[in-house]
């Protein structure tokens, strides 16, 4: 069920084909939108942004963001010259709002197929430091669907939950069919490896490297701390290390954890957990787990659990016919 608020645009919101839970009308301050949805259960919220007092001001979106859930708004925009304004939407999208538009059809496409950062990076400004003060996320300037590489990130869930080290070896896993290449943002982990094939760059640069790389087979990121590498990434695992000590640290620190994560790629990683605790650990989490992973030797050339792994992920199940000995990607990437 939907939330609509709307204001100019009420007449031609109102001819959605959509379930509405909730409809508001007029003018509502930032803290009044934030103070009725905040525990309120919804599938998206459609905003009209003249429903929004002092919407021109960008800090107010800002608040706003910082409150709901900015995955589940469409934000209809006026098409005022602050609204259109190139700074104005690159501030929205440094907010995580990937949904906005200027005309009703929009939203209708926008409810059926929603933006990721891939989708409006090109209207994102990142050599102009705005007044909102807000991080600038990085650019890519090849889209998904004009370049073949696939771009597979990383991202611990619990502390040291092996994402740099998966990275590292899943690389060379991969290398032995494929070109690969692996990424590290923020940090400089991967020098200790000693591999030419390890890249550390900072969060601004990773958009420029993926497109550096756009002649890889495949790119590895590990994210660490951004959440840019997630929106640049065709697929996002997350690695959770299924130890009590650790689960109980994420949780004292964030207890809607796993609520973040459903339906999306749960890894287990260095896990010893049997299949009856792994279905135990479901039950109690209400996650899916993707993958289970043991302890790996990172200094072996050969991980028949990694490969396994990386063959759920869609790899080496497909036989290139110009080349019998070299596997092209298949499954989810095909």
């Amino acid at each position: 069920m939907n939330v609509i608020i709307a204001n100019k645009y009420r007449d031609a919101l109102a001819g959605l084909e959509i379930e509405v839970i909730k409809n508001l009308e007029g003018e509502f301050t930032v803290d009044e939108i934030i103070e009725t949805f905040k525990n309120y259960f919804f599938q998206k919220m459609i905003l009209d942004i003249t429903a929004l007092k002092d919407y021109k001001n960008i800090k107010t979106l800002q608040q706003l963001s910082l409150s709901l859930d900015v995955d589940k708004l469409i934000l209809l925009l006026d098409g005022s010259p602050e609204t259109s304004n190139p700074e104005y939407l690159s501030d929205l999208i440094s907010m995580r709002i990937y949904n906005f538009t200027m005309n009703v059809d929009g939203v209708k496409w926008l409810y059926e197929h929603p933006n990721s950062y891939r989708d409006v990076a090109q209207y994102h400004q990142l050599d102009t430091i705005h007044s909102m003060g807000t991080p600038m996320a990085p650019s890519v300037s090849t889209p998904k669907e004009m370049r073949k590489t696939t771009v597979i990130c990383f991202k611990n869930l619990t502390d040291g939950a092996g994402a740099t080290t998966l990275a590292y070896v899943a690389r060379k896993q991969l290398a032995r069919n494929y070109k690969a290449v692996a990424i590290e943002v923020d940090k400089h982990d991967f020098m200790y490896f000693g591999d030419d094939k390890l890249v550390s760059v900072t969060n601004g640069e990773l958009g420029n490297t993926i497109t550096k790389y756009s002649n890889m087979d495949v790119i590895l990121i590990d994210a660490n701390e951004s959440t840019a590498a997630e929106g640049l990434s065709d697929v996002c695992i997350y690695l959770l290390e299924p130890s009590k000590i650790k689960i109980n640290k994420l949780l004292s620190k964030n207890s809607g954890a796993f609520a973040s994560v459903q339906n999306k790629k749960v890894v287990l990683n260095k896990c010893m957990l049997t299949s009856q605790d792994v279905s135990d650990f479901e039950y109690e989490t209400r996650l899916n787990v993707f993958y289970k992973l043991p302890p790996i030797n990172d200094q072996s050339d050969e991980n028949k659990e990694l490969d396994e792994f990386l063959n759920k992920l869609g790899f080496y199940k497909q036989v290139s016919s110009s080349d019998g000995e070299k596997k092209g990607l298949g499954g989810l990437f095909k």
